[in-house]
């Protein structure tokens, strides 16, 4: 395993392979997702710590999509069991694992303190009121001005998106190269930061998928004088997306760190 500088057109091959791996196998994948998301569901129901215990599960989430990437392109098909595989290594590379779980659930609950401390439960007063449904236009539209949020926002997304760099390859540098948790988090950093160009269309490319499928969607259905079918397509739109950003993720791996893809 080496360390890679790839060019910045690669991030949108990355996109693009992302769907063309996803339609070799689309009812797996989704099968993955589906299972991912009641199995969330399910966690999120534990008073208390269900939240918890749903953002130290992500690491593994991260980690079983990668798998299933790489067995589709072995031409195997992939089944729920890879998130079950993630944990079943060898010891060392299991508690490198779970060290990356608790981390990334302490960095983020950490992220939400300090935002929340920032805008004052600007964005909280904001998600009840919405969620209420009882509040006169005027009232909203003084929340969303709240210069707090604003600032508790960008905040937000900022801290986020650094926290996703040590964790971005961590959970693959742990289980496929067998290094520890602090090793894997600084691989990652140094990987998206000498291939920030490419990380940089990754993530243009996805911002240009979704907004080309809502121009698309919008004129479909108002050709059709059903604009309001528009929120129905989004669903399942939006978690077919979702699936095809965790199938990527394998690709971004095997390219920063020259591992070359399996091909069928």
């Amino acid at each position: 395993m080496k360390l890679q500088q790839i060019p910045a057109r690669q991030g949108i091959a990355w996109v693009r392979n992302a769907f063309r791996l996803f339609f070799r196998q689309p009812l797996a994948f989704a099968g993955l997702f589906a299972v991912f998301l009641f199995a969330a569901f399910l966690v999120a129901l534990l008073p208390g710590i269900g939240s918890v215990l749903l953002l130290a599960a992500l690491p593994v989430v991260t980690l079983g999509f990668m798998m299933a990437s790489r067995s589709v392109r072995q031409g195997e098909f992939p089944t729920p069991k890879v998130f079950v595989q993630a944990l079943r290594g060898e010891r060392t590379r299991t508690v490198a694992l779970l060290k990356l779980c608790v981390a990334y659930a302490a960095a983020t609950l950490l992220i939400m303190w300090l935002s929340d401390l920032v805008d004052g439960g600007a964005l909280d007063a904001l998600m009840e009121t919405m969620a209420a449904g009882k509040a006169t236009q005027e009232e909203q539209l003084a929340l969303l001005s709240d210069p707090r949020l604003k600032l508790g926002l960008a905040l937000r997304f900022g801290l986020a998106g650094l926290l996703s760099l040590p964790f971005w390859h961590a959970p693959a540098l742990v289980h496929f190269a067998g290094q520890s948790a602090a090793q894997a988090l600084f691989s990652s950093t140094l990987a998206c930061w000498r291939n920030k160009g490419a990380f940089a269309v990754y993530s243009l490319g996805w911002v240009a998928v979704v907004l080309v499928f809502g121009l698309l969607s919008n004129l479909f259905f108002a050709l059709l004088g059903q604009p309001q079918l528009m929120l129905v397509a989004a669903t399942p739109a939006g978690l077919m997306l979702s699936t095809v950003f965790y199938v990527s993720l394998y690709d971004t791996y095997a390219d920063c760190f020259g591992i070359e893809p399996a091909v069928a």
